[in-house]
Formats: C-alpha cells, structure tokens, sequence
C-alpha cells in the first residue's frame, strides 16, 4: 500500500511542477498574469486560454487559495479548500503526463 500513496504523490507532483513551470513561462511570454479563463478574441486564442488553465490550473489554485482578506491574515477555511481542489487537479494533469510519457518514450 505504501508503494500506491508513493505513486500517487509522485504523479501529483510531476502536476504541480509542471503547472508551475507552464505558469511562470506563460507569464514570461506573453507577459500577462495567468489567470483561469476561456475568453479570447478568436476561437483559437480560446482553445490557447482552456488548455492553459487546465495544466496551470492547480499552481493558479493554490495561488488564488493565499489571497488575503482586509485583516492581512489568509483563511483557512479557503486555503484548504484550494489546496484540496489543486492537489487532485494536479493528480489528473500529472496522470495525464504520465500517461503519454510512458506511451510515447516506450
């Protein structure tokens, strides 16, 4: 059993690196915030803005899970909620990776 939790953190985290690193190039090449959106003004531009926020989507989570509040202090509440929802997005990106790593380099 021990072997399965291993796995399954080592496919999150092949995610989440890979979210953060197609954040932060994302925000070097076009130079603007990586956001979750679907908006554009083409219908390729919109496809572009999806498939960003699907593998960026759990480094943008965890991102939007430590915005503060008036007080200064970030909820907890929000950032468990957030860490949740991108811990398991990056488990299905990561999966997804993988998944074709092993199919195309075999």
């Amino acid at each position: 059993m021990l072997r399965e939790v291993l796995l399954a953190a080592f496919i999150i985290g092949v995610g989440l690196c890979v979210a953060g690193a197609g954040t932060h190039f994302y925000q070097w090449r076009l130079r603007q915030q990586a956001v979750l959106r679907y908006d554009g003004a083409t219908a390729l531009a919109s496809m572009g803005h999806v498939v960003m926020s699907f593998f960026c989507g759990p480094y943008i989570m965890l991102q939007m899970g430590w915005t503060r509040d008036d007080g200064g202090t970030a909820p907890v509440g929000s950032a468990l909620l957030s860490a949740v929802v991108a811990f398991g997005w990056a488990f299905i990106t990561g999966l997804l990776i993988m998944g074709f790593y092993i199919a195309v380099g075999r």
